[in-house]
């Protein structure tokens, strides 16, 4: 996860006004999100369910590639870019890559001028990176599998340990790795990646 940290900071600078990023977007929720957008944008958001009438969410599944918000030709009938202006994102784009079944969406905006052509082309690459880096694994180890679900299933490290007939160390590394390769940072939160990729 750390590895994503950098990225996340570049594009923080490159959008001071803020962004949303929807990665691997299957059965109609990201994989893993990341947002700095105004919480009361977030919360205004929210409310008004504007995910399902968003016309950059319309455009990102429609299309590959990054757009400026001016430029995306999705009707917005609930005056989602207009509700924007007034929480200052004022000036926006859009990037979606990946195959429609794993796609990932991201917004970032601007209050005090359009995105520049070399920033729209830089925020699309790191886009991708992050595509790229939080790729979910095609499967986990057998060992990886049993430890998380013990663990799943509220066993301390020790009794999981007994269970398996291994030592705590070596338990304890097989969560270390699934994280690894879940990208997560504690165990919990492998175990809700391993469920959500159907892994376990």
């Amino acid at each position: 996860m750390a590895s994503l940290d950098p990225i996340l900071h570049s594009l923080s600078l490159l959008a001071p006004g803020g962004y949303f990023i929807g990665l691997h977007i299957r059965y109609a929720s990201p994989l893993m999100q990341f947002s700095n957008y105004n919480q009361d944008w977030l919360d205004h958001y929210t409310e008004k369910a504007y995910a399902l009438r968003d016309p950059t969410i319309a455009w990102g599944f429609s299309t590959e590639g990054a757009s400026r918000w001016a430029d995306i030709q999705i009707p917005d009938p609930f005056g989602l870019f207009d509700e924007a202006k007034s929480f200052g994102l004022v000036y926006g784009m859009t990037v979606s890559c990946g195959p429609v079944k794993s796609r990932t969406i991201s917004s970032f905006a601007r209050s005090d001028r359009d995105f520049h052509d070399e920033e729209i082309d830089k925020i699309a690459y790191l886009v991708r990176r992050l595509h790229e880096l939080t790729e979910p694994p095609e499967s986990l180890t057998s060992a990886q599998i049993d430890a998380l679900r013990l663990i799943a299933a509220g066993d301390r490290h020790a009794a999981a340990a007994a269970k398996l007939n291994i030592s705590e160390s070596a338990l304890k590394a097989r969560l270390i790795s699934a994280r690894q390769k879940l990208l997560a940072r504690t165990t919990a939160e492998a175990i809700q990646r391993a469920k959500d990729y159907r892994l376990m």
